[in-house]
């Protein structure tokens, strides 16, 4: 299955809930007749509401539906305008990830529970299927069964892995993994760390050191931090999101269990509030479900339209 198509299948539950309402606002209010005509108050209030109900989030959806009520003269279907203006919210949260010498750093944060662990070994597999050699560091060293868990999906993922004992200083893991990558000549060195919100403190503290340790160690380093978000929570991740944008300096999502929502409107909240680009969503269970987040693809796959 092909990228465009994973996405297009875990978008499904949000397309019964968003698409299906959305074409009976486009039947009720529109002809080839009148399109140049303005949209009355009760469309743009249905299509409000349908907007949100997908999760799009309210500022979001304001600025969606001002768009149409504005636009709306030039002659442009609503459909169009509708797509238009979600591609334009995405596309205006893309950023180029950072680059540096190797091995390229990627620190992985969030809180426990929504898929972080397996989302470190799906992003090894992707890296090592696009040609290039990763090794996981286990810096989450207070969970015992978190680092098992890792250590079964890089060997699924068929890279090197790096722990500690249970208790060492995850600094001083992610030191001696970055030191391993050099050495073995491995090109990206991805760091699950501890998702503890509930001690923001000493959480603070201790992605500074790793953050302190890897830019010491490589140029540039951390490159990426990636937090993961769980699309089921909904407008509850954004709250997350600003959170770990305060403590780790995240200039990146992931988006898990897109597949198991029909809150997929997320996606279009995320860019729009946070200014944060979605490098990958995650839209199954299995190991190669990691995929490449591309806003043009969402938008066509969400409208059930190949490109």
């Amino acid at each position: 299955m092909g990228f465009f198509d994973k996405i297009k299948k875990s978008l499904s539950r949000t397309k019964e809930q968003f698409v299906e309402r959305f074409d009976e606002i486009v039947r009720g209010a529109e002809g080839p007749a009148e399109r140049s005509r303005p949209v009355d108050l009760e469309t743009l209030d249905a299509l409000e509401e349908a907007l949100i109900s997908a999760d799009v989030g309210v500022a979001a959806a304001d600025r969606i539906v001002s768009a149409v009520r504005q636009r709306r003269t030039r002659g442009e279907s609503l459909r169009d305008l509708v797509k238009g203006e979600i591609l334009s919210i995405l596309r205006a949260a893309e950023q180029p990830a950072s680059n540096g010498k190797t091995p390229h750093v990627v620190l992985i944060v969030g809180v426990n529970g929504t898929g972080k662990t397996t989302t470190v070994g799906k992003l090894a597999r992707f890296i090592k299927e696009a040609g290039k050699t990763p090794l996981i560091c286990a810096a989450d060293t207070f969970r015992a069964a978190a680092v098992e868990q890792l250590q079964v999906w890089a060997t699924r993922a068929g890279v090197d892995f790096i722990r500690a004992k249970s208790g060492a200083d995850p600094a001083a893991v992610v030191f001696d993994a970055i030191a391993a990558g050099k050495a073995r000549g491995r090109d990206v060195v991805i760091v699950d760390t501890a998702g503890r919100l509930h001690t923001r403190v000493n959480l603070m503290a201790e992605l500074e050191k790793i953050r302190r340790i890897a830019s010491r160690e490589i140029e540039g380093a951390p490159h990426e931090v990636l937090l993961v978000l769980d699309a089921t929570v909904g407008q509850n991740g954004l709250n997350q999101a600003r959170e770990f944008m305060g403590v780790a300096g995240v200039n990146g999502i992931v988006l898990t269990k897109l597949d198991g929502t029909a809150k997929g409107g997320i996606a279009v909240a995320i860019a729009h509030d946070l200014k944060l680009p979605i490098r990958y969503v995650g839209v199954g269970e299995g190991i190669d479900d990691l995929v490449p987040f591309s806003p043009e693809e969402y938008v066509n796959a969400l409208f059930e339209e190949k490109w």
